[in-house]
C-alpha cells in the first residue's frame, strides 16, 4: 500500500493535517529558494556596492554606481537617503522632519534605510521558524489520531482480531510522523543557515551607515559635492 493511499483512506481529521503539512511544505519550500537566491546575490552585492561608493567621487556617481551594483537594493536606499537630505537640506523647509542639526537627520534618514533593508533581509524567517517549530506537532497529531482508529477498530471488532483492519491507521500514523519530520528539518536548517548570512550581511549595513554618519554628519554634501577626503586614523 502507498504512501497515498494511506492518505486517501483516512477521515477528515487525517486528511486536514495531511493538507496543513502540505501547505507548510510547500510555503516553506518558497521562502526557501527565494531566500537563498535573494542572499546569494545579496552578500556579493554588498560588499561591492560599499566598494564601488567609496571609489566614486561625488554622491551623484556614487548613487550611479550603485544602481548597477546593488541589484538586490541593500545598500542603495542608505546612499538615496543621504541624498535626499542633501537636497533637503539645500531649501528651507518648516516640518519636523527638518527640525534639529544635520546629525540628527541624518542619523535619523539612515535609521530607517537601515531598518527598510533588514525588513527586506528578515523576510520569511518567522514563517520558517514556525514551520519547523510546529510541523511535528502537527504531524504528532496525526499519529495520534491514527492510533485512535486503530484502537477503536479493534474495540470495535466481534469476530477474531485480524492485522487488516488496524494495518492502515496504524500505517497512516506513521506516514503523519515522518511527514511532519520531513516538513520541519528543512525550515530549520533554512532557518538557521539564512540566519548566519542575515547577520554578516546586516554587519556590513550597519558598519557601511556608521561611515555614512561619520562622514557626512557634520555637513551634508549637495548631490554633485564632492565627497570629503578620508579621516587619518588616529596613532595610539
Amino acid at each position: 500500500m502507498s504512501v497515498l493511499e494511506l492518505l486517501t483512506q483516512g477521515d477528515g481529521v487525517s486528511r486536514a493535517v495531511a493538507a496543513l503539512l502540505l501547505a507548510m511544505s510547500v510555503s516553506s519550500w518558497v521562502v526557501i529558494l527565494l531566500k537563498a537566491w535573494l542572499l546569494r546575490s545579496g552578500t556579493r552585492s554588498v560588499l561591492r556596492s560599499i566598494a564601488a561608493f567609496w571609489q566614486a567621487t561625488t554622491l551623484a556617481e556614487a548613487e550611479q554606481n550603485l544602481k548597477s551594483f546593488d541589484r538586490t537594493a541593500l545598500v542603495l536606499p542608505a546612499v538615496t537617503a543621504v541624498k535626499n537630505l542633501a537636497v533637503a537640506t539645500a531649501t528651507s523647509s518648516t516640518t519636523l522632519g527638518a527640525a534639529g542639526d544635520r546629525s540628527q537627520r541624518l542619523t535619523r534618514v539612515l535609521r530607517d534605510a537601515l531598518h527598510g533593508s533588514l525588513r527586506r533581509l528578515q523576510s520569511g524567517q518567522i514563517l520558517l521558524a514556525t514551520v519547523g517549530a510546529t510541523a511535528p506537532f502537527a504531524g504528532l497529531l496525526g499519529t495520534v489520531w491514527g492510533i485512535y482508529r486503530a484502537l477503536s477498530g479493534i474495540a470495535g471488532q466481534t469476530g477474531g482480531f485480524t492485522i487488516d483492519k488496524v494495518a492502515g491507521p496504524v500505517g497512516e500514523a506513521l506516514v503523519m510522523t515522518a511527514f511532519g519530520l520531513a516538513v520541519a528539518i528543512p525550515a530549520v536548517l533554512a532557518y538557521n543557515v539564512f540566519g548566519r548570512v542575515i547577520g554578516r550581511i546586516e554587519a556590513e549595513l550597519e558598519g557601511f551607515a556608521h561611515d555614512l554618519l561619520g562622514t557626512f554628519g557634520g555637513v551634508v554634501a549637495r548631490r554633485d559635492e564632492t565627497l570629503p577626503p578620508a579621516r587619518p586614523m588616529p596613532v595610539a
